[in-house]
This record gives structure tokens, sequence and C-alpha cells, in this order.
């Protein structure tokens, strides 16, 4: 393995040495446990690694923290879906119950659906929702976004998309 680094991971680097400690205390102030803000200022900067390309940052704080709120976002939206699971779960008789390991099965599940949608507009992500978990026709959705029925249609057609790359992959 050679010894010399490329300039994006030099760049990454940089950030790290000068901007983890501030990064972290700022995590810190926005999150109650130490150990969930070290692991999201690790996250920010593996996201960082993970990038093809990374221009030098104008504004290297606002830069990690754009990125960190992302992954703040994405947890506290994880950890309230994994609640609302197992506050439904509790409604089911003890004898009705999945397994622990189905349980856990079913949580990963569900956030490999929430990473799904996650990758549609708001909009897009509240029309599949409100069609098919409540059931809403194209009419009802596009009043209450405030768009136009051919809007809905396409917006429910990014849902349906990315259902199909969820069970089979990219289209060819």
């Amino acid at each position: 393995m050679s010894s010399a680094q490329s300039p994006h991971s030099e760049l990454v680097g940089a950030l790290y040495r000068d901007h983890r400690s501030w990064l972290l205390a700022w995590l810190r102030r926005n999150v109650a446990c130490p150990q969930r803000a070290e692991d999201l200022s690790q996250d920010t900067f593996v996201r960082l690694l993970g990038r093809d390309e990374l221009p030098a940052p104008r504004e290297p704080r606002a830069f990690l923290v754009a990125i960190a709120k992302g992954l703040l976002f994405d947890y506290f939206r994880r950890a309230a879906l994994e609640q609302a699971y197992l506050t439904e779960l509790m409604l089911i008789p003890e004898g009705e119950q999945p397994s622990v390991e189905e349980q856990q099965l079913i949580l990963e599940d569900l956030k490999a659906i929430d990473r799904m949608l996650g990758q549609l507009s708001t909009k897009a992500r509240a029309a599949f929702l409100y069609n098919r978990l409540d059931g809403l026709g194209h009419a009802e959705i596009a009043e209450k976004l405030g768009v136009s029925v051919p809007r809905v249609r396409q917006y429910l057609a990014q849902g349906i998309r990315q259902c199909y790359i969820a069970l089979y992959g990219e289209p060819t």
C-alpha cells in the first residue's frame, strides 16, 4: 500500500485535524448522548471520504455542520420510526408478538423503506404516503399538497420507482 495520500483524503484529513473537536462540541450541544455525538462526528468525516469529488469548502465549519445536520436529522427520524414501531408492537397481545429476531428484521425493513423514501422530495414522499398508507386518491392528494393531479401522478411514479430500485436495483 502506498503511503502517498490523494488530494481528496488529504483535504478530509485537514478538515478532521482542524475542525473535528469544534464539530464534536457543536454536536454535544445538540445531542443528549455524548457517544451519539462522537458517532455523528465520525460519520460526518466518513461521509466526506465516501464522496467522489470534494472541493475545498470556503466555510469549513458551515460545511461540516450542514453534513452533520443531515446525519442528525436522519438519526432523529430513524429514532422516531423505531419508537413508533415499538409503540405499535406493545399494542399486540404478548402471545401474538413476533420473535425478537423477527422484530429486528421488521425494524431493519422499516429503516430501509425510510431510506428509500428519503430519496424523494418532501412532496413526492407525502404524496406516496398519502396514497399508500391513507388510501387517498390523486385529486385528494393534489388538494392537500397544493399541486395538480398530473404532478401527483409524477410523484407517485417516483415513489414506485424507488420501491422498484429497493427491490430489484437500478433499472438497466
